[in-house]
């Protein structure tokens, strides 16, 4: 890549390099000319008016001969150019084709190059001595100053340039090679990195300097956040695998203790033992069944039934559902719910009852001594709270909760739920249109509340998702 770049900024020079010479060359070319044939025509024209006004101005052809060593002239003569338009004693370097007869008859001067020689024609008004002193110009012919001028060509200046096209041809190979160099340090710096990653190297960083461009810093910066995001993502999928594979041993383990106690006549209890199986297989399945639930949406195969539903009849299902748990753990399950039908909300009727039901097995999960389910409207969207009486959440990781692979630090009193309750009720919510947020802490110190927003069946048209203050 360094050498193509170089290469192209080395092909774009030369071609400026030719353009800017060529341009230059023409240009003067044309000058030269130009000026050489205005510099003539003046002179021939002053010239002209001497010897038309002063006619005794000239009584010797050493006059002539003097303007002529004065000036920059190749030739500088007195002519006639006859009546059958044909032209005597015109200098060899000026083919009497070249000159434009018409225009000297009419008595106006003619000017243009031949070649490397530029000429001007102006006709005299000269007395007869004149004629003979300067010309001879045989009588009857009209008697015309022609003076020429040799141009130089413009290719003696070539060596200049091309010397001055080498130097800067020099300059800009330097400079190119160490812009190349500048550019795609880095980004191979870059492509190294990235393969490391893909190798499984996700520790490796692209090392940036204060001298890249800012572009490419930026380009190192974004690998670097990438490979910080793929270590943390891969820190995050360990932890949560061990998570999981921890609670799919422990009840794993259970069920084949006791199945093997039974088979083996050993259970004095054989009621009791079935139903501890029944219970740990309820909690696989239960598990099994949150990663499909996550498996799904992921794949956007998640089915949702979108329909009035009655808030209020939901929260009431789902607090009689759960009150065996809470009064096994000596958790009292308290309801704040509105007296009579609603608040009717636009939701998936079964999934809603599941973002319930994690939200309450939530706050059994880290309450002392208590957990409150309530609803209320505000603005246009309904409300349903969660609130335990537990330890709380660190500020820090209050953001964080309903992350996929985030295990919160707080230590639970009891073990419910397959740790994954949260993570699906964010998903869920986002699904149905609502939002779902965190308090922490409610009063004292402790407590957390979990708030889901769902849209009430009547919306203000224009209305947004503002979290409700705790």
């Amino acid at each position: 890549m360094r050498r193509r770049l170089t290469v192209a900024m080395l092909g774009v020079v030369v071609g400026t390099l030719v353009l800017t010479v060529a341009g230059s060359l023409l240009l003067i070319h044309r000058a030269a000319y130009s000026d050489a044939e205005g510099e003539l025509t003046t002179d021939a024209g002053a010239l002209a008016q001497l010897l038309t006004s002063h006619p005794s101005a000239v009584t010797d052809t050493r006059v002539l001969n003097l303007v002529r060593q004065a000036g920059d002239y190749q030739s500088l003569l007195v002519a006639g150019l006859s009546p059958a338009g044909q032209f005597t004693s015109l200098p060899p370097a000026l083919p009497a084709s070249d000159v434009g007869v018409g225009s000297v008859e009419d008595d106006s001067e003619v000017a243009g190059n031949v070649g490397s020689t530029v000429f001007v024609v102006e006709p005299l008004t000269l007395t007869a001595r004149q004629r003979a002193v300067l010309g001879p110009v045989p009588t009857g012919d009209l008697p015309v100053l022609v003076a020429t001028r040799h141009v130089r060509p413009v290719a003696d200046g070539i060596a200049y340039f091309l010397l001055v096209a080498g130097a800067v041809l020099v300059i800009g190979a330097a400079v190119a090679a160490a812009l190349s160099r500048r550019i795609t340090a880095p980004v191979q710096r870059a492509v190294a990195t990235t393969e490391q990653m893909a190798s499984g190297d996700l520790a490796a960083r692209v090392p940036t300097g204060p001298h890249d461009y800012p572009e490419l810093r930026q380009l190192g910066d974004a690998i670097n956040a990438l490979g910080d995001g793929l270590a943390r993502a891969r820190g995050l999928e360990r932890q949560f695998l061990l998570s999981v594979s921890h609670d799919l041993r422990t009840p794993l383990t259970s069920i084949r203790g006791y199945a093997e106690a039974i088979a083996e006549g050993a259970a004095e209890d054989v009621a009791g033992a079935a139903s501890i199986v029944a219970a740990e297989a309820n909690r696989l399945d239960r598990l099994v069944q949150d990663l499909l639930d996550l498996a799904r949406l992921d794949a956007r195969q998640f089915s949702l039934h979108i329909e009035p539903v009655d808030a209020g009849a939901v929260a009431s299902g789902t607090l009689d559902a759960l009150r065996p748990e809470a009064d096994e753990f000596g958790v009292a399950l308290r309801a704040n719910l509105p007296g009579g039908r609603g608040p009717w909300v636009r939701a998936d009727p079964d999934r809603l009852g599941q973002v319930m039901a994690n939200l309450v097995e939530n706050g059994l999960k880290f309450s002392a001594s208590s957990v409150e389910l309530s609803l209320d409207t505000t603005d246009g969207w309904c409300r349903i709270s969660v609130t335990d009486d537990g330890p709380g959440i660190p500020p820090g990781t209050l953001g964080r909760v309903f992350e996929r692979h985030f295990t919160s630090e707080r230590s639970p009193g009891r073990r419910l739920g397959t740790g994954l309750g949260l993570a699906i009720v964010a998903e869920l919510a986002q699904a149905m249109g609502g939002a779902v947020q965190a308090v922490s802490p409610v009063h004292d110190g402790t407590g957390t509340r979990m708030v889901l927003h769902l849209p009430l069946l009547t919306l203000p048209e224009g209305a947004t998702f503002r979290p409700a203050p705790p």
